[in-house]
């Protein structure tokens, strides 16, 4: 029962992911800059909680 549940949600989300695989908006230059910044920044952040959660322990 919960094989199934969790089985039927997770080919919902492939099937999705999926769909949207590919972006149908034209981004300029400015905008993929931007997004390379956001998402070098939010490894960086995601780096930080990991260094600091390690030198608690």
């Amino acid at each position: 029962m919960i094989r199934d549940f969790f089985s039927h949600n997770f080919a919902k989300v492939r099937e999705i992911n999926k769909k949207y695989a590919k972006p149908n908006v034209e981004m300029s230059k400015w905008v993929k800059g931007s997004l390379l910044f956001l998402r070098i920044y939010l490894i960086l952040l995601v780096g930080l909680l990991l260094y600091k959660f390690i030198t608690l322990l």
